[in-house]
């Protein structure tokens, strides 16, 4: 399938962006990586090394022909971003606004911003804030400049690839190397698990479809899932083996049911059908995982 279309996707190397990549290359479209490395999964793809807080080095780099552009640059790890506040500012929104007015130099036709729930929520901490500031700014293009954007704020995403912010992977690997899970927190809590795969052909629909223009889009999966329920069917899977501890105590900066604190912008919830189901996602983790181990 061929595409006329021009994409560049920033943090293209990273566990979101790298799904999206691959979606859009499977769709037909021309596609630009542009990250500050290369990860094995974006070997086969025009790659440009770029640091988005280099609005200098980004101009003279870059392409000025995209049509669309996608944000998946970020400084995602919410744990670290509690106590990096620094760091999470500048890549988050300082960034974001360097992407902006490159998208604005370069008269792009669609910007794509990966949001997060927690832009909704009390929660997050300096993440959250620094993904409701990033879409406001957005927002404020739009209206100033008319560049024509859709955000979209994922969930809980996962996939069976290693990255740091991949919570449900990570997870499963330390369960399958020291037969325990650890939690803290009461394990009530309630997540709507969806893949990356799942996520990025959404994420690919939405630039296809004019009605997703100026739209903010949340994009989680349709299971609503306990956290204790979670954890059973990883040990289910994995034979009964596991020892699940639960340290009751502050769930810190994470939410407990729902993201939504407060309402900044309304948004259209976006589901896959048909989409992965949360047990074959996560025996696809137990094999990546277990391959990974032999190997190592």
């Amino acid at each position: 399938m061929q595409n006329n279309k021009k994409v560049i996707v920033f943090g293209g190397s990273g566990f979101l962006g790298g799904f999206v990549a691959h979606e859009l290359k499977h769709k037909g479209y021309e596609v630009t990586i542009a990250d500050i490395f290369q990860t094995k999964y974006q070997t086969d793809y025009n790659f440009v090394q770029c640091d988005i807080l280099n609005y200098d080095e980004m101009i003279n780099n870059l392409s000025k022909d995209y049509d669309i552009i996608y944000n998946f640059a970020a400084f995602s790890n919410l744990d670290k971003a509690s106590t990096n506040p620094v760091p999470t500012i500048n890549l988050n929104i300082i960034g974001n606004l360097n992407i902006l007015e490159y998208a604005r130099l370069i008269n792009c036709k669609h910007y794509v911003f990966a949001s997060s729930a927690y832009a909704t929520s009390n929660k997050g901490s300096f993440y959250g804030i620094s993904k409701l500031s990033s879409e406001k700014i957005v927002e404020e293009y739009k209206r100033i400049y008319d560049l024509h954007y859709t955000i979209i704020r994922y969930g809980s995403v996962y996939s069976d690839r290693c990255y740091e912010n991949n919570y449900l992977y990570n997870l499963i690997k330390t369960a399958i190397k020291t037969g325990k899970i650890k939690h803290e927190g009461d394990s009530d809590e309630i997540r709507e698990y969806i893949h990356a795969a799942d996520a990025a052909i959404l994420s690919v629909e939405i630039v296809e479809d004019k009605k997703y223009l100026n739209q903010n889009i949340v994009l989680t999966g349709v299971e609503r899932m306990r956290r204790k329920d979670l954890f059973d069917m990883i040990n289910e899977i994995l034979g009964g083996i596991l020892d699940i501890e639960i340290i009751e105590g502050d769930y810190k900066d994470h939410y407990r049911i729902t993201p939504y604190s407060f309402q900044p912008t309304a948004s259209k919830k976006l589901v896959n059908n048909p989409y992965i189901d949360i047990g074959q996602g996560i025996l696809e983790c137990i094999k990546d995982i277990k391959k990974e181990l032999e190997t190592n």
